[in-house]
């Protein structure tokens, strides 16, 4: 797995990244980020309708707040997985409008094959999660995420959340092509500087 071009990622999904928001929502992420401690920005994302982006490490709960800002300050149009249980009444239509996909983990498919068909349905789909699934220390991260994009044949762009700089880092795109555990492991390195709020979960 390379870093990769625009010339290596399938033309079928190169084009504007999906954004949203205005300039009052740019302004409350860039606020945001202002007053939990200065965070920036580093890196660019790559002109693609779709991808999966895993965020690490993920060691505490003001990592979802410091992505939200973010996300609020870039105008990122992402989307995120959710039990399909909880998309109801009276939070169903919040969780959509935030990006939240409902997924059945009980059903025959599996999450990877629900997934699969989402960015194979959809003209638009960037898919943000957390690879290690929790805020505690994990001895390996979930592999479905990998098997998603290369069953889908999207790039994954590794994002770094650094609290020992205040950086969140934007790293290059990589297309899933060789086998999953060489796979992680390459994605871990993109990541693995980043420092976390609590260094001894990660």
């Amino acid at each position: 797995m390379k870093d990769v071009s625009s010339a290596q990622i399938p033309a079928e999904i190169q084009g504007e990244f999906p954004l949203r928001g205005n300039a009052f929502s740019r302004w409350v992420g860039r606020a945001g980020l202002l007053l939990l401690g200065g965070w920036k920005v580093e890196g660019d994302l790559p002109q693609v309708r779709k991808a999966i982006i895993p965020v690490a490490p993920h060691t505490s709960n003001w990592d979802f707040f410091i992505g939200v800002f973010a996300m609020l300050a870039l105008g990122l149009n992402l989307s995120f997985l959710g039990k399909h249980t909880i998309f109801r009444f009276p939070v169903n239509r919040l969780l959509r409008w935030l990006g939240g996909i409902p997924v059945d983990r009980r059903a025959a498919s599996g999450v990877v094959e629900q997934m699969v068909a989402q960015f194979k349905q959809r003209e638009h789909l960037i898919l943000a999660l957390s690879p290690e699934g929790t805020r505690k220390k994990v001895d390996e991260w979930k592999k479905g995420f990998l098997h998603i994009a290369q069953s889908a044949n999207v790039p994954v762009v590794p994002i770094a959340l650094d609290f020992s700089r205040k950086v969140i880092e934007i790293t290059p795109a990589l297309m899933i092509r060789e086998e999953i555990d060489a796979e992680l492991l390459r994605v871990k390195a993109a990541l693995a500087h980043a420092v976390g709020k609590h260094p001894e979960h990660a």
